[in-house]
């Protein structure tokens, strides 16, 4: 009996049966190399994709600025003497009326005076805008806002200087746009004469040397 028993307790444990063993935990298999290069692959596609939305969206909305800003710079052109050309339709008006006044009065000191009202309104409005006359009578001659139109010697004026003006010169601001045409005056004819001789004089000096 008692070997029956201890028999018994030999027996070797039950094998688990087919469930058991599906049910048994499964280790985890390791993510291989190629794996893990799709997964990145993957999400660096996903930010290209992104960032190419991003700049398309840019340069959309810079194509459209630029169209805005040449659309502003052609209109900013265009209508850039609009306050200016306002500002003069009072003198047309002006010269319209003494024009009409003219025809109708024969009193030309009227009419003169009238014309000359008109003047000053004129230039007080160019004068405005930056546009001022320089003086150039009596002043030395410069090629930076004088053209000579004539040279006359003249006694007891320095040669180079300007006697007269033809036609007067203008600034915008600091900037000539406008040569004032000028008489000039030159030196006399006896200097002129006394400097040709000291010359001829000084180059037989210098043959005979």
């Amino acid at each position: 009996m008692a070997k029956d028993i201890s028999q018994k307790d030999e027996q070797p444990p039950d094998k688990p049966t087919n469930e058991e063993e599906n049910q048994a935990p499964q280790s985890e298999q390791p993510v291989s190399e190629v794996d893990q290069l799709q997964l990145k692959l993957e999400e660096l596609q996903k930010a290209a994709d992104t960032y190419k939305d991003q700049f398309l969206r840019k340069a959309a909305e810079l194509e459209n600025f630029k169209r805005r800003s040449e659309a502003d710079f052609v209109n900013l052109i265009k209508n850039a003497n609009e306050g200016l050309l306002t500002a003069l339709l009072p003198i047309l008006n002006d010269f319209v009326r003494s024009l009409k006044s003219g025809k109708e009065q024969k009193d030309h000191d009227a009419f003169y005076s009238g014309v000359e009202l008109i003047f000053n309104k004129f230039s007080k409005i160019l004068e405005a805008q930056g546009l001022i006359p320089f003086d150039s009578v009596g002043k030395p001659f410069d090629v930076e806002y004088h053209d000579a139109v004539l040279l006359i010697p003249r006694d007891g004026v320095p040669p180079n200087t300007v006697l007269e003006e033809v036609e007067r010169g203008f600034k915008l601001f600091d900037k000539v746009i406008r040569h004032a045409k000028v008489i000039v005056s030159a030196a006399p004819d006896n200097e002129s004469k006394n400097e040709d001789a000291s010359t001829d004089q000084g180059s037989r000096e210098i043959e005979k040397q």
